[in-house]
């Protein structure tokens, strides 16, 4: 009845035509949801035994399709919601639950921006069966010891062929007769980095907030925690609740969490999330040490389209008028961590983001309560250096000096420049603030004795900063804060 070449399939859906947003994210869910379970199903009967002896399983991302026809004016202060022209545009999806408040946004920007209906229907692109476990699944580890078929004889697996950034990072391609991209991921490049999350920061995709703070001193994840805790046991907090690694919830108004456990050793990069219902909340995630940390995590938060990132940690500083504990505010950065060298060239100018900016030196001033020319007595803007040498000092100094001296640095750390670029290759507004624990050209290195005065004194006002230039960034309109900066010639029409 069956050949070799037989799929199996769940039931079929048919494409249809919506121009409402929520019922085309209904749609979604509906495919999503049976298909993945279809896989599920298949799944559990092949690890019981129940192998087909023709044929294989195959379920599909549900998609977004629609066309648009005119080269019609579009509201020219807009960074995304419309397409760059005429044509066929689609995007697979992946967690339609987890994205609707973002496929919201976006579906009804374009509904409105064209004055078209979307079109919402299976699509040709096979759901790998590892990913069709939302929370993850040891595929190989359920199947019993004896098991010798190839497993992707059976069922499609993750294929690094369509599982990479070419959409994004503009060096796809594509015909004049070829469907477009209407998303800058497609939904296996973000499965595999959902899954990704889980496995970095012990902590589930969902509870990521739209707004992130990265450092990478332990100190601030401490006082971030106590904040956190003492902001949730408010019963009239705006956050809504407040998550530590292995997904332990603490609920508004109480003090203690009531699900998840603490895992028995901490994860690569723990992530901690005080959440609004919005998603509006504050993530901040301890990348430790590094550039290929920093570029890691933001390859793979990048996909939860956040509203902002920024870098809050500590940074050498290479004037001699910087004293320790003075802030530096990044406009620029000199890019010697090598992580994004093929992905994005370093001739490629990472521009400071004046939203960002703004927002940044206001909380500042609302934090220290210094403002115009008394606030450059504790914070210097300019450009900040990042290496992938931590050991940079046991070099002869003379090649770096006049190398950081030319580009004008006044700070140098190993991780902003990379988190800043990847917000730029992303299209997720970034900025830095740093804070100078050491001044080794002068003498000044960060010894543990001076380094505990440093930060008892410093972490907490640091990090204040941080959150209230989130909060600040919270009242912006979302279609201002993602600046028309981060886009390039032909960009997809989601933000």
């Amino acid at each position: 009845m069956t050949n070799t070449f037989s799929i199996h399939s769940p039931e079929k859906f048919q494409h249809e035509s919506f121009d409402d947003a929520e019922a085309a994210i209904e749609r979604l869910i509906a495919i999503y949801d049976t298909h993945t379970q279809f896989l599920q199903e298949a799944f559990c009967r092949v690890a019981n035994g129940d192998i087909p002896s023709t044929g294989r399983y195959r379920a599909t991302y549900p998609e977004i399709r629609l066309q648009t026809t005119t080269h019609a004016h579009i509201d020219s202060r807009l960074s995304f919601g419309h397409t760059p022209g005429p044509g066929k545009y689609h995007t697979t999806i992946t967690r339609p639950d987890l994205f609707r408040h973002y496929l919201k946004t976006q579906i009804k920007l374009l509904i409105k921006n064209h004055q078209i209906s979307i079109e919402v229907g299976p699509s040709e692109t096979p759901i790998p069966v590892h990913f069709a476990w939302p929370h993850g699944m040891n595929v190989e580890g359920a199947l019993p010891e004896t098991w010798s078929r190839p497993l992707r004889d059976i069922f499609d697996v993750p294929d690094l062929a369509i599982t990479d950034d070419a959409i994004v990072n503009g060096t796809r391609h594509f015909n004049s007769d070829e469907i477009l991209p209407l998303a800058p991921f497609t939904g296996p490049r973000i499965d595999y980095s959902l899954h990704r999350l889980s496995h970095y920061t012990a902590t589930k995709p969902e509870h990521f907030q739209n707004f992130v703070l990265f450092t990478n001193y332990q100190f601030y994840v401490d006082e971030f925690i106590a904040w956190s805790k003492k902001e949730i046991a408010n019963p009239d907090s705006p956050y809504e609740a407040f998550v530590e690694i292995g997904n332990q919830v603490t609920y508004r108004g109480d003090t203690e969490p009531t699900e998840g456990v603490a895992p028995a050793r901490l994860p690569q990069m723990p992530a901690y999330h005080l959440k609004r219902n919005d998603y509006s909340g504050i993530t901040l995630v301890n990348i430790g040490v590094g550039p290929s940390n920093a570029k890691t995590i933001t390859d793979h938060i990048a996909v939860l389209r956040p509203h902002a990132w920024l870098m809050l940690g500590h940074c050498a500083g290479l004037r001699n008028t910087q004293r320790l504990g003075d802030y530096v505010l990044a406009h620029g950065y000199v890019r010697e961590d090598h992580v994004l060298d093929a992905d994005l060239p370093t001739w490629v100018p990472i521009p400071p983001l004046a939203e960002v900016q703004v927002g940044l030196e206001q909380a500042v001033e609302e934090v220290t309560g210094l403002s115009g020319y008394e606030l450059k007595r504790i914070m210097r803007t300019g450009t900040v250096a990042t290496i992938d040498n931590r050991n940079w000092e046991l070099r002869d100094h003379q090649e770096p000096v006049e190398r950081l001296s030319q580009s004008r640095a006044i700070g140098l750390d190993m991780e902003s420049a990379t988190i800043a670029a990847n917000g730029f290759r992303f299209r997720v507004p970034y900025g830095t603030l740093l804070c100078i624990s050491d001044k080794p050209l002068h003498g000044e290195l960060k010894l543990p004795g001076m380094a505990s005065d440093f930060y008892t004194q410093q972490v907490k006002q640091h990090l204040k900063i941080g959150i209230k230039t989130m909060e600040n960034l919270r009242q912006m309109p979302v279609e201002r804060l993602h600046s028309r900066k981060l886009r390039s010639f032909t960009e997809t029409a989601f933000q």
